[in-house]
């Protein structure tokens, strides 16, 4: 049975769904191996322009599978801090891989969004989570640096440093009203509403031009992560006239100046 499933709920919206639900959704390596599979997949698909990520069952991703995450394969024969340093390798690149893959990201949040889970919707574009959903990042509780995953790098980023500093240092877990309070969830829906709440934002985004909400998405995530205001503006500067030069945005200026909307689906 696939650990990741990939469905098409409705034309150009694509849904992977984490599955294994007896245990949360926890990470072992064959569901991490999968979601990065379909990742490639659907990253080359150019008739897929929104992915949404949920989870099987009661919860979105416990995390590690704490009763065996597997070896990499090539590291049998390695030593104990080789083999983790892989497979801590191995997860941790789910969070660039989602951020380069061109189609935005919507996490679906049905539950427990812990550890590697938190990551996952941290490394979305867009959060929205049900009422029964749960999130932490409890690794300072174990022992070891609440610092995993590229959580420390997101999290600020999107809830500001004081209340990240805070949350990573106590590992608490924190539920939904909170995210929403915190700013790091769009909304908070009845768990019988999520899933077309996140396909209400999945249409909105397909809605528009392919190639403007990949640009979009990459100077988004660019501009999180560069050095300065001018080199932001720069970078929206260029992408702003490449854009303009594209077959998309021709169709879409010449539909706006005769009142016309460019139906996108068929294009």
């Amino acid at each position: 049975m696939a650990t990741v499933e990939i469905t098409h709920p409705e034309p150009h919206i694509t849904l992977l769904t984490l599955n294994r639900p007896e245990a949360l959704n926890a990470l072992t390596y064959d569901l991490v191996r999968e979601l990065h599979d379909a990742l490639d997949i659907i990253d080359a698909d150019h008739d897929c322009r929104v992915i949404i990520i949920t989870g099987a069952g009661r919860g979105f991703c416990a995390g590690l599978d704490l009763r065996g995450f597997g070896l990499i394969p090539g590291t049998e024969q390695h030593g104990r801090p080789q083999q983790g340093m892989a497979v801590q390798q191995f997860i941790a690149d789910l969070v660039p891989h989602l951020r380069n893959t061109r189609q935005p990201v919507i996490s679906a949040i049905n539950g427990a969004a812990a550890g590697g889970g938190f990551a996952i919707a941290l490394a979305s574009d867009v959060r929205i989570c049900s009422e029964s959903a749960k999130f932490g990042s409890a690794f300072v509780r174990l022992g070891i640096s609440g610092c995993d995953i590229g959580v420390s790098w997101m999290l600020p980023r999107l809830i500001g440093a004081s209340r990240s500093h805070e949350l990573l240092l106590t590992g608490r877990v924190f539920d939904a009203a909170e995210a929403d309070r915190l700013g790091l969830v769009s909304r908070v829906v009845p768990a019988d509403e999520l899933m077309e709440s996140a396909l209400t934002t999945a249409r909105l985004i397909a809605a528009n031009s392919p190639m403007g909400v990949w640009m979009t998405k990459e100077v988004m995530w660019s501009n999180l992560e560069i050095s300065s205001l001018q080199a932001g503006i720069d970078l929206e500067n260029r992408t702003q006239i490449m854009t303009s030069a594209t077959e998309d945005s021709q169709a879409a200026m010449a539909g706006f100046l005769h009142g016309q909307q460019v139906n996108w689906a068929n294009r």
